[in-house]
């Protein structure tokens, strides 16, 4: 089961672009107008036409009201920015809205997304951080997550738009959380690499781990365990792992040939070639020219029994890396 890119699960996400937030202003005005003037007459002889009266001046004009400075509009202050303690209070609110496991331990405001709704960086005390969304519903994303998709979109383009991704110190621990999981769920190698890769049709996440000089792994949270697989056995169905080369796999098998009767091949190659009840079967290329061997190993990783590729035709089809004469055809 490959797993999906992530690109395509978390695209909301690639919509959280910041824009900073705009002060509000309210205006207040002093209902207090300004007194009436009343004109007089002043012109020698005597007033003909419209007569005066208060408040108005002749020809029919308003009279202009007082300049009050108390009326001009005035500025509020800028909005108290929120305290870090209120930050928090209103991201441990937002987990709980959207049933999230997380008892945060820090939090950030970095801003708000094109519909105007908060944006909130969450880090927790146990498991990876949270990107929350002030919407309706409220909105939460795995930090493990987001970077998959970072990881993926960079891949395909290195100037890619990977959207909002957790940038607190405090959630840059994405190998600490995986390679924990890794080996708890039987890794026992020195892990240097880990990232979500994607999720299977059953919605499970998928991280690829890479592991220093042998062969890295898949892992893919089932219920409440994991199910790990070397990347040999991804490679055999098609699958790619980005964090572990060829010659990790080669180093790394040439441990199961001590005490058997390929011990001194130089392992240049290795393959899972497939199992079956007895165990899985392993195609090993030597270094020395056209020496090489399929070992069987049990469901404990011990070697069983060893092959050589000359006299091996029949086993899985035989070996590829070293091939052997074709065997006679049978009466």
């Amino acid at each position: 089961m490959f797993p999906r890119n992530l690109l395509t699960l978390v695209g909301a996400v690639a919509a959280l672009a910041l824009t900073g937030a705009q002060p509000g202003f309210a205006q207040t005005v002093d209902n207090t107008t300004g007194g009436a003037r009343s004109e007089t007459a002043r012109a020698s002889g005597s007033i003909t036409g419209e007569r005066v009266t208060p408040g108005r001046v002749g020809g029919g004009r308003q009279a202009p009201a007082a300049d009050n400075r108390a009326t001009r509009q005035r500025a509020a202050p800028p909005p108290v920015a929120p305290t870090p303690e209120a930050i928090k209070a209103a991201a441990q609110a937002l987990v709980v809205a959207t049933g999230a496991a997380c008892s945060v331990t820090e939090a950030a405001q970095p801003g708000i997304n094109t519909e105007q709704q908060k944006i909130y960086e969450a880090a927790c005390s146990e498991g990876p951080g949270l990107i929350l969304i002030e919407s309706t519903p409220p909105q939460s994303f795995d930090c493990l997550e987001l970077a998959g998709t970072a990881y993926t979109a960079r891949l395909r383009d290195p100037a890619a738009d990977v959207g909002q991704q957790c940038v607190l110190p405090a959630n840059q621990n994405g190998l600490a959380i995986i390679g924990g999981w890794a080996r708890t769920a039987g890794a026992t190698c020195t892990i240097d690499e880990a990232v979500a890769i994607g999720k299977t049709d059953a919605d499970n996440i998928v991280y690829e781990i890479g592991c220093a000089g042998t062969d890295g792994y898949w892992l893919e949270r089932v219920g409440t365990g994991w199910d790990l697989k070397g990347c040999l056995q991804v490679n055999s169905t098609g699958g790619i792992c980005r964090f572990t080369t060829a010659q990790e796999q080669a180093d790394g098998f040439e441990p199961k040939l001590a005490g058997t009767d390929a011990a001194a091949c130089d392992v240049t190659q290795v393959r899972l070639m497939g199992s079956n009840a007895n165990g899985r079967f392993y195609e090993a290329k030597c270094a020395a020219e056209g020496e090489g061997y399929i070992a069987r190993i049990d469901n404990e990783g011990v070697t069983q029994q060893i092959y050589p590729c000359a006299t091996a035709q029949r086993i899985g089809g035989g070996c590829r890396f070293t091939p052997a004469p074709a065997l006679p055809p049978t009466e």
